[in-house]
């Protein structure tokens, strides 16, 4: 069976846009999983213990916070910055408050600048990690355990750095299903006092 010329086209031409949906569809994951295991963008590492070495030299390492636009929370870093030897593990926490009459949830999104030294700075524990929800008027101090792995002062770019930049950025997300199902819920033929 032989196609004529506009069916063979247009079958090309659906193959063209199934294939570049496909690569759309796949490139944000990909690009997350890219940044996470190379540092590229400032995405720090994630481990699940401390660095093994530890070495005399050391590095400053300073503590952003900002918000997205609405998010109505307060939020800062507790310290604004520290210094601790390259490989040691550090604890900084971060100071967030609720200010409103409601349970606001949110999400942190990260990095870390200058961006050469984002595949040497390696996250323990974060309160990143997961959703966090502060309920109407409450503050928690959220911590944050990490240290800068000893192979920056070999790599060709990252060992010319000295301050190392952290910061997060709160959003408002929905409130997860099991606080949202706490909400009181106000029936339409009830009054309100």
């Amino acid at each position: 069976m032989t196609l004529d010329p506009k069916t063979k086209t247009a079958a090309q031409l659906v193959g063209v846009v199934v294939v570049m949906g496909g690569l759309a569809w796949g490139a944000v994951p990909f690009y997350d999983w890219f940044c996470r295991v190379t540092g590229f963008g400032g995405t720090p590492g994630v481990a699940q213990a401390a660095s093994e070495g530890v070495l005399e030299e050391t590095i400053t390492v300073r503590f952003d916070a900002s918000k997205e636009r609405g998010m109505p929370w307060v939020f800062r870093p507790v310290e604004r910055q520290m210094k601790l030897r390259i490989g040691e593990t550090g604890l900084a926490f971060y100071e967030a408050y609720n200010p409103t009459d409601r349970p606001v949830a949110g999400s942190a999104s990260f990095n870390v600048t200058p961006y050469e030294a984002g595949g040497f700075f390696v996250k323990i524990d974060c309160f990143c990690f997961t959703e966090q929800v502060l309920q109407p008027g409450e503050r928690v101090q959220m911590p944050v355990t990490f240290y800068v792995d000893p192979e920056i002062v070999t790599d060709r770019d990252a060992k010319y750095v000295h301050t190392i930049t952290l910061s997060y950025t709160f959003h408002e997300i929905d409130l997860p299903e099991a606080y949202a199902a706490l909400e009181p819920v106000v029936k339409p033929d009830e009054k309100l006092n």
